[in-house]
């Protein structure tokens, strides 16, 4: 499972006007290892163009996953960009039938944000080894960037929900500086951002800082 550490999660609309492989590209150089691309809003067409763009950026360095859209991540891996998987959510396809559709070797993220969802992914993963290699759990803290998102978590639902998964969690939802070695010590095998860095005034040196906390979180 790739999705440990500080994860980007890249979103479209969270970027201060940049261009989103601008985003990614300093992230990357900022140590970040796994890049999630949300774009909610955009057509599949633009979707493509944005995912093999920033693909050119993490190739060999991180791994690229596309959120919600598996037929842009099928897409961008027929044409030969450098995508290793897809994150999807509650209301998405079935992760099922998903693994089928990307196959045995990619990466297959799943969101989770009750103990009903997060049992439902315990009994699949038991029943189905590899179906998903992990769960994204929240929102921790209120954000702007998930309208929808269930009531917060804080860090010590954040930690219950982390025990109750038999997958690894990454915690998502809000998190910046001031999070990630509590979320560490709660049991998440991993942090997801968005505005931490996307919104960052220096998206690689808000990448470095969150990479050298986690960092230090290791014993």
């Amino acid at each position: 499972m790739s999705a440990r550490g500080v994860y980007l999660v890249a979103d479209s609309a969270s970027t201060a006007g940049r261009p989103l492989a601008e985003i990614v590209k300093a992230a990357v150089d900022g140590g970040i290892e796994t890049v999630q691309l949300r774009c909610k809003d955009l057509p599949a067409a633009q979707f493509l163009d944005i995912v093999t763009a920033c693909a050119r950026h993490t190739a060999g360095r991180a791994a690229l996953l596309v959120n919600d859209r598996v037929d842009v991540y099928l897409a961008a891996r027929a044409a030969g960009a450098s995508v290793q998987g897809v994150h999807i959510g509650q209301s998405d396809l079935p992760a099922a039938l998903v693994r089928e559709l990307i196959g045995p070797d990619a990466i297959l993220g799943l969101s989770a944000a009750t103990d009903a969802q997060i049992d439902a992914a315990n009994r699949l993963h038991a029943n189905a080894p590899g179906t998903i290699d992990y769960l994204s759990v929240g929102a921790v803290h209120a954000t702007p960037t998930k309208k929808d998102h269930p009531e917060p978590l804080g860090h010590a639902g954040l930690a219950r929900a982390a025990g109750l998964s038999d997958l690894p969690v990454v915690a998502i939802g809000g998190i910046d500086a001031a999070d990630v070695a509590p979320l560490a010590r709660s049991g998440a095998a991993g942090v997801a951002v968005v505005r931490a860095i996307c919104s960052a005034q220096d998206p690689r040196a808000a990448a470095t800082n969150l990479r050298t906390l986690w960092e230090g979180t290791k014993p």
